[in-house]
């Protein structure tokens, strides 16, 4: 598995590391595609203090969509399709608040599309593609994505900054041992934790599926 940490922001965040699941049945694998199976997408909503609509190629997808709610995985053929956010009980795509955007799915790849806040605090959508590519034996992947309306910021480990100056709307990928993470966020350059605003920003985590183990180092003789 992968856990997938949205750094919306927080006084300090968490996140336990298990072992990654085997691959799912069909498809051949190869460094995190698996050829001949459709994309799968889910839709995370990052904008705080809106219910909205989803509409995908002009159809209304997500019905009511709330804050800090992770919707799918849809399963969907390789190719451009068009997102659009709306506000909710919009007539039509063709309100939207976020959009229209469109966005290339490949076959056999796992991707978040996030609706949430530029650095500005303008509504805006970002496609990540999820690494499903397998880990280490004993190790699993950690993926800290920004998409909070905030500037640059540091990933602390106690004292020790493990990501720097993540931007709104990057993101960095840790191959850690696997067990309990615990972490802090705080303003890129600083190692005192952020103190938000209740309400303002939070937290959110995707767990993601991903291939088999891959076994470094232990070779048959």
């Amino acid at each position: 598995m992968r856990k997938t940490v949205y750094a919306a922001g927080a006084l300090s965040l968490a996140a336990a590391l298990a072992f990654a699941a085997p691959a799912q049945a069909g498809g051949k694998h190869d460094g995190g595609r698996h050829h001949g199976e459709d994309a799968v997408l889910s839709v995370l909503h990052g904008v705080p203090g809106l219910t909205v609509d989803v509409w995908v190629n002009g159809k209304l997808t997500l019905d009511d969509f709330k804050p800090g709610k992770l919707a799918g995985p849809l399963k969907l053929e390789g190719g451009s399709y068009e997102i659009a956010v709306t506000a909710a009980n919009a007539k039509s795509a063709d309100d939207a608040v976020i959009g229209p955007v469109e966005v290339k799915l490949r076959e056999g790849r796992n991707y978040t599309a996030v609706a949430h806040l530029d650095e500005d605090g303008d509504p805006t959508a970002t496609l990540f593609r999820n690494d499903t590519s397998p880990s280490p034996r004993g190790q699993g992947k950690l993926t800290v994505r920004h998409v909070a309306a905030a500037p640059a910021v540091d990933v602390l480990a106690g004292k020790t900054p493990v990501i720097e100056d993540l931007e709104n709307p990057e993101q960095e990928v840790l191959t850690l041992k696997a067990g309990k993470v615990s972490a802090a966020v705080a303003a890129a350059g600083t190692t005192k934790p952020l103190i938000l605003a209740k309400g303002t920003l939070g937290v959110a985590v995707q767990v993601v599926d991903s291939g088999k183990w891959r076994d470094h180092g232990r070779h048959g003789r």
